[in-house]
Order: C-alpha cells, then sequence, then structure tokens
C-alpha cells in the first residue's frame, strides 16, 4: 500500500490523540475523587505553582486530613495535594478489618501516586502519617524528593515510653483513673475519660477555642484507629503495637526533616533520637505546640517546611 505526505501527517495526528488519551492531565487546584481498587479516595489539591508538590499524609489512623488546612498556606509556593485514607473523611469507608493494616495504606498510596500522575514530590506525615510515610519510601522511594516526619510515631515501644512519662505529669488522681481502667480495660469509664481529655489538651492539642477544621477531623474518627492502634493516645492494643522503623531509618537517601512541638507527645528528645539515625536529617521545634502543631503554631510550622523545601530546590 502506497502512503503519502497527506497520510502520514493524519496519522500522526491520530496517534498524537490516542497518546493523550492516556496521559495524566496538570494537577488542578480543587477536590475529587481518585478510583482505586478498594474504593473511592477523596483528595484537594491546593496552589497553581509549578514547583514539586507537596503530597500530605494525616494522622490517625481513621482522622480525617481536614485538621491539616492550615498547611494551605504552603500552596503560595507549590502545590499542595490532601487526601483522606479509606475509612477517614470523605473517602469510602472500610469495615473489613483483614484491610486495616500498614501493608494496605502503603498500596493505597502507591494508587493514589499513580493515579494523581506523580513522577516527583515531597512526602510529608503527620503522626500515624509518618509511620505511613516511612513505610511507603521504603517499599516505592522512587520519585520521593524529601521526606517531611511531623510529630512521628516511628516506633511504638518508644512513643509508649514517652506516654508514661508524660502521664507521670498529670495530678495524682488522672494518673490512677488511667491506670485503674486500663487495667479494667474499662475505656469508657468517666473517670479515664476525663484523665484523657485532661492530657489531650496538654499534648495533644493545647491552642483553644478548637478550629472547626480540627473539630471535623476529631469529631468522627474511623474504626481503623481503635482497630489499628487503640483506645487512647497513650494505649497502644492493635496492628501498631510492635511497629518499629527504627532499625531502617539509616536507609533514608533523601533530605529528611523531623519536626515536633514543644509539648508535643512525640517528645522532642526522641524526635532528635530519629533524626541521629538519618544521615544529614534536619531537626526542627515547633515552640508553643503540642501533637497538633499546625494548629497551635502554624506560621511556625509552615515557616520551617518553606525554609527546608526551599533549602533543597536552591541546590
Amino acid at each position: 500500500m502506497k502512503i503519502n505526505h497527506f497520510t502520514l501527517i493524519i496519522m500522526g495526528i491520530i496517534l498524537l490523540a490516542m497518546n493523550g488519551c492516556h496521559s495524566v492531565s496538570p494537577l488542578e487546584e480543587g477536590t475529587g475523587y481518585l478510583e482505586t481498587s478498594q474504593g473511592k479516595v477523596w483528595y484537594r489539591i491546593v496552589g497553581k505553582s509549578t514547583q514539586i508538590p507537596l503530597l500530605v499524609l494525616h494522622g490517625g489512623p481513621g482522622v480525617s486530613s481536614d485538621y491539616l488546612r492550615p498547611m494551605d498556606a504552603l500552596g503560595k509556593d507549590r502545590k499542595v495535594i490532601y487526601y483522606d485514607q479509606l475509612g477517614s473523611g470523605r473517602s469510602d469507608t472500610i469495615k473489613d478489618t483483614a484491610l486495616m493494616t500498614v501493608d494496605f495504606y502503603v498500596e493505597e498510596l502507591y494508587e493514589v501516586v499513580q493515579n494523581l500522575g506523580l513522577k516527583e514530590f515531597y512526602l510529608y506525615g503527620q503522626s500515624w502519617g509518618s509511620a505511613l510515610a516511612i513505610s511507603y519510601y521504603l517499599k516505592h522511594p522512587e520519585g520521593i524528593k524529601a521526606l517531611i516526619f511531623s510529630s512521628p510515631v516511628l516506633s511504638t515501644k518508644l512513643w509508649i515510653r514517652d506516654s508514661e512519662k508524660l502521664i507521670a505529669t498529670l495530678p495524682d488522681s488522672l494518673q490512677q483513673a488511667i491506670h485503674i481502667n486500663e487495667q479494667r480495660q474499662t475505656y469508657d469509664h468517666p473517670d479515664y475519660l476525663n484523665a484523657v481529655n485532661y492530657y489531650y489538651q496538654k499534648y495533644v492539642v493545647r491552642k483553644t477555642p478548637w478550629s472547626e477544621d480540627l473539630q471535623t477531623s476529631f469529631s468522627a474518627v474511623g474504626p481503623a484507629y481503635a482497630y489499628m492502634w487503640g483506645p487512647s493516645e497513650f494505649t497502644a492494643t492493635g496492628e501498631l503495637k510492635t511497629f518499629d522503623c527504627t532499625s531502617r531509618l539509616h536507609e533514608v537517601a533523601v533530605p529528611t526533616l523531623f519536626l515536633t512541638g514543644e509539648f508535643d507527645e512525640a517528645l522532642p528528645t526522641t524526635v532528635q533520637y530519629y533524626q541521629s539515625l538519618v544521615p544529614r536529617a534536619k531537626f526542627a521545634l515547633i515552640h508553643g505546640a503540642a501533637h497538633v502543631t499546625m494548629h497551635d503554631n502554624p506560621e511556625e510550622h509552615n515557616r520551617c517546611i518553606e525554609e527546608f523545601l526551599d533549602t533543597i530546590e536552591r541546590k
């Protein structure tokens, strides 16, 4: 068959159109849903810059990404991408406990990255999100240009040790309420809940009143929290009870920043220990803040991230 010049042009146009059907469109500001193998994942993108984007992993497990909204200010320099993990917030619910594992959420994150077409990105994990971030990096390091561990849970053993230190600072009556009800496993007892509330006011969120976004995140915690973690911040009885990645932190080969609050339940001394295990990692203390640093001191929290990423991008 003879193919003339005009036919070649037409074929080229058709091939370009076909390739275009499979290409990933540029990330745009706004919200939407991603289809994954286990359900629909809700996401939100802030910012218009073409700089390397920041992908944000919320805490919990089972807490929505709403409380991270103070990080929207970072959108002036780059796109900031949030999503609600399955079983959290606006994403599909999950009831099958076989899915409530670190491996499941690692693969969900992999699908999110693929569906968004992220070739290069910075990965930020807050609290449980840091455990997810390091687990994901160790399996899928491709494309990750830097890691930020904010108020991290990288060893449940160390977390519980630190929690015991913080519980010891509470009034004796509250310490007793915690110890008695944990021995009895009466986690819904009013005395236990009162002690938990007091602990949270000192070491989880210090600034009042709570923002509407923070209230939204904490008012509808998914079942993954109790199944994977336990009944309270300082009691681990679930899947994450034995989680510990400290022996592999030396494998991190990208720029890394550790953040924690001055009054964080992720104790500054422990977070500095994690920092010491990662080659050339940076550490920043957020003054006046407890665990939810972006609520208690959003300006300093965001400034530390901006300076860290600016340093990387100037090289």
